[in-house]
């Protein structure tokens, strides 16, 4: 047997449970309408205290309408419809000068099948994070059609000039254009391997494959390719402090992390790029920073968002997803990242990683 309790819980069996713990606004109702509880969630969303609302008739409190400005309790008659109906989904509705809310209800009959409405109870929950949530996914197509669009017309368009009048070009010629068909097709996996990263950390399914690794010898590794690829080797500086603990990481996220910092401090910074690794109390702690003109303070928060693009650099390619990922690559560790002013007046990224053994790290 379930109920609502006039002291605003919920019973059902042996377990009672607060309706003020629910994450999500829940108003309990009779058949007819009249309100039996409000719990605190629903009362942030609606700005309608409990006491304003128990014992009143729903449309006198939560007048919710459509967009169509229809009336949603007349909509939901609990009294009419089929005996089978226990379950009205969710949709935006909004109370009169209020916020966009997710409004969903359940009818509760007695016996379950078939029965009487005994009660409604309608969950409420923020239409603000889901209308966020949507701008942030339609963006998300737009930068990925915007970045697709360059390199694969290039591509296409290469490949169907040397398929069509190969022998009319010089073998210089040739090597250019598959060069550049080459890094197109680099920057699409690249992008491709970003949009996967996003989506994992989005979803939670981010995997972390732990073993021991040396942070000095990686970025030793990544400034050595970096300096290859034609940067000048007094571009970088490595620091390494004394004494620095095991430390059981994924190899490759920590490649990734240490790369992005690097091409985000070369991409919008200037002068001396410095990789500093040092230990902590209880992990390590590594910064990369440059001498550019640094990032506002008021700025900072925004930093680790999808899509933000920095510095008044005028080589600001990129999707703007790199520092979202190195975020939530830091955090899979089990570490924190933030950004400051550099020393050099530049910006500064500092992550710090926990030891451990992987037990430890919960792998």
């Amino acid at each position: 047997m379930h109920g609502a309790d006039t002291d605003g819980r919920v019973v059902a069996a042996a377990c009672t449970i607060a309706i003020d713990d629910l994450p999500d606004g829940l108003i309990v109702t009779d058949r007819y309408g009249r309100v039996l509880a409000v719990n605190r969630a629903a009362t942030r969303l609606t700005g309608i205290p409990a006491e304003r609302a128990v014992g009143r008739h729903m449309n006198d409190v939560f007048p919710f309408r459509d967009h169509d400005g229809r009336d949603c309790w007349k909509a939901l008659d609990p009294e009419g419809g089929l005996r089978t109906r226990i379950r009205v989904p969710e949709r935006p509705l909004h109370l009169p000068g209020r916020q966009e809310l997710y409004v969903a209800a359940r009818l509760v009959r007695e016996p379950e099948r078939g029965g009487e409405v005994e009660r409604v109870t309608i969950t409420l929950r923020d239409g603000g994070a889901r209308a966020r949530l949507e701008r942030s996914r339609a963006d998300l197509v737009s930068t990925v059609a915007h970045e697709l669009r360059s390199p694969l017309t290039s591509v296409k368009g290469f490949t169907a000039t040397l398929l069509a009048k190969w022998s009319r070009f010089t073998e210089e010629q040739k090597l250019v254009m598959l060069e550049t068909v080459n890094n197109d097709a680099d920057r699409v996996t690249r992008l491709i391997t970003e949009l996967l990263d996003v989506s994992r950390i989005e979803s939670g399914r981010l995997e972390v494959r732990r073993q021991v690794v040396d942070l000095p010898a990686r970025a030793r590794r990544l400034i050595a390719g970096r300096v290859a690829a034609g940067e000048p080797e007094d571009r970088f500086r490595l620091i390494v402090g004394d004494d620095l603990p095991e430390m059981w990481l994924d190899q490759d996220k920590i490649d990734q992390i240490l790369g992005n910092l690097v091409e985000n401090a070369l991409r919008h910074g200037r002068g001396t790029v410095t990789i500093e690794i040092e230990s902590i109390e209880w992990g390590v702690a590594v910064s990369v920073r440059d001498e550019g003109e640094g990032i506002e303070p008021e700025l900072a928060p925004r930093v680790f968002r999808q899509f933000w693009r920095g510095g008044n650099s005028r080589r600001r390619g990129g999707t703007g997803l790199g520092l979202f990922i190195v975020k939530g690559l830091v955090e899979a560790h089990g570490g924190t990242i933030t950004v400051q002013r550099a020393p050099e007046g530049g910006a500064e990224f500092r992550f710090t990683l926990p030891t451990g053994t992987p037990d430890f790290a919960g792998v």
